[in-house]
């Protein structure tokens, strides 16, 4: 259906706010389950990690990833006398981005039968949304179900004189059309270590000021052993820098300043400091619930609340803006949870909270993949040390130097990286697993299987990692741990 010939269809049985890859993946499920499904749009179909996070930021990464790899590799180094081709890089990046045109997507809906309204959204009343199309307002009222997935925005900190200078966010970084000489970036988590690397590998100087450490809620290695790449690869990394204000030159510089004294200038400065909620001018009053805020939901991404607009169970929060994991991937697993539930629901089922049940989405809790795909790569999955002991495990920690595997020293000459494993000694089972390394990202989901499995110790053993690959790296863990004396007690 067209955009014009939605707007005259005013009542849906969902109505999903927000077209990015999570809201697509409810009304996905939504329609699969029988349900006439409206998806709102203001921007682009596809969303941020199609245009401006996920998709382009890794294309950016991935061609001086590349060089460095084979840079690595003796005999592959001695072929590569040149620097990356910085145009044919973006053009590459705006390739996957489609130029910023969202018609291939918009396809996509349709084929799916999901019908597309473009404009502003915004709840109006109890299943109902008015949204501020070119041709004037649109009300539409779901029979069942509304749901939010409108993600989140960078978070601009409160520093002196930031928004006057016009600061990049990661939307800026990853569409730009020309690299500037020297970039300063303010944050030290995943996206501020991974636009360092990428505009680094293209050639402009890049300092970075972190407040306290570099990725600071992965295992302290995993910070260590990137901020020790960046800085080799050229990076300027100044850590305990708090900005406190910044300013433009006359020549159109930025001027950061630091609580200690220190001053950074550049020619741009990148914000990545965070996220906050896309939930500002979402109507959330009419229900409610306070704008600006995360909203909160249970493992079926109901959104909960003392409201009395909010009984019946009809308005779900998928994706950044409840909070839970600002994640692509765990956002598109709330997706299909939520339409699933929805769609259960309409049908007169009870969604009971059994924590494996195909509706509820209990992952967000302790078992959430995460890749920062700088070089090396960090991959994990689960509690870290920290966390498990904080959370009042009895853990045991296991720890191997990926050096030492075979596939590491085939993969690269003078291979650096990490291993850890997080055991709860009382079940003897895995809570978290952490690796750091070229090429780990891939081991990912084997140590996210075991996680989210709960697959004992003693069953371990028995998934023989082949050899020569970074796999390997599974049995050295295990030997680290040796037999688990439950493995005689179950006959193996």
């Amino acid at each position: 259906m067209s955009d014009a010939s939605a707007a005259s269809a005013r009542t849906y049985d969902v109505i999903v706010i927000g077209a990015g890859a999570v809201g697509e993946n409810v009304a996905d499920r939504t329609v699969q389950g029988g349900l006439s499904t409206l998806v709102i749009e203001a921007e682009l179909v596809g969303g941020e990690c199609s245009y401006w996070a996920c998709m382009p930021s890794k294309v950016l990464l991935r061609s001086g990833a590349a060089l460095t790899a084979a840079r690595r590799v003796a005999g592959a180094a001695e072929a590569v006398t040149g620097q990356l081709d910085v145009a044919a890089v973006l053009k590459r990046r705006t390739s996957f981005t489609h130029d910023w045109n969202d018609d291939s997507q918009a396809d996509w809906l349709a084929s799916a039968g999901i019908d597309l309204l473009r404009g502003h959204a915004r709840l109006s009343g109890v299943k109902q949304v008015t949204v501020e199309t070119t041709d004037g307002p649109v009300v539409v009222t779901a029979t069942h179900a509304v749901v939010l997935s409108t993600g989140s925005a960078a978070l601009l900190p409160d520093i002196d004189g930031l928004a006057d200078v016009s600061p990049w966010t990661s939307r800026d970084a990853t569409s730009v059309a020309h690299v500037p000489g020297h970039l300063a970036i303010i944050g030290g988590g995943v996206v501020a270590v991974e636009m360092a690397a990428a505009y680094r590998s293209l050639g402009a100087e890049v300092t970075l000021l972190v407040r306290s450490s570099l990725l600071r809620d992965q295992e302290p290695f995993a910070g260590e052993l990137v901020g020790a790449a960046l800085t080799e690869s050229g990076v300027t990394v100044l850590t305990d820098a708090s900005p406190t204000a910044a300013r433009r030159t006359d020549d159109g510089q930025v001027v950061v300043l630091t609580a200690d004294g220190r001053t950074v200038t550049a020619d741009e400065v990148l914000v990545a400091a965070g996220r906050s909620p896309r939930s500002t001018d979402l109507g959330l009053e009419t229900v409610g619930l306070t704008p600006g805020d995360w909203v909160d939901v249970d493992d079926t991404m109901l959104v909960t609340g003392d409201s009395a607009a909010l009984a019946g169970d009809w308005l779900y929060a998928t994706g950044d803006i409840n909070h839970r994991a600002l994640l692509t991937h765990q956002g598109k697993y709330q997706a299909r949870a939520a339409g699933d539930v929805i769609a259960a629901r309409a049908a007169g089922a009870v969604i009971d909270d059994a924590p494996w049940g195909t509706h509820v989405a209990t992952a967000d809790h302790a078992a959430v993949p995460q890749v920062t795909f700088t070089d090396p790569e960090v991959a994990s999955v689960g509690l870290t040390a920290a966390a498990a002991e904080k959370a009042g495990f009895r853990i045991r920690v296991l720890d191997y130097d990926l050096a030492g595997v075979a596939g590491a020293s085939v993969l690269a000459d003078g291979y650096t990286g990490q291993a850890r494993a997080v055991v709860d000694l009382d079940a003897e089972v895995l809570l978290g697993v952490t690796f750091v390394g070229a090429g780990v990202g891939e081991l990912l989901h084997a140590a996210t299987i075991a996680v989210v499995g709960e697959v004992p110790i003693s069953r371990l053993w028995h998934a023989v990692p082949s050899y020569p690959t970074l796999s390997e790296v599974w049995l050295r863990l295990l030997e680290a741990y040796g037999r688990p004396a439950a493995e005689t007690d179950r006959g193996f």
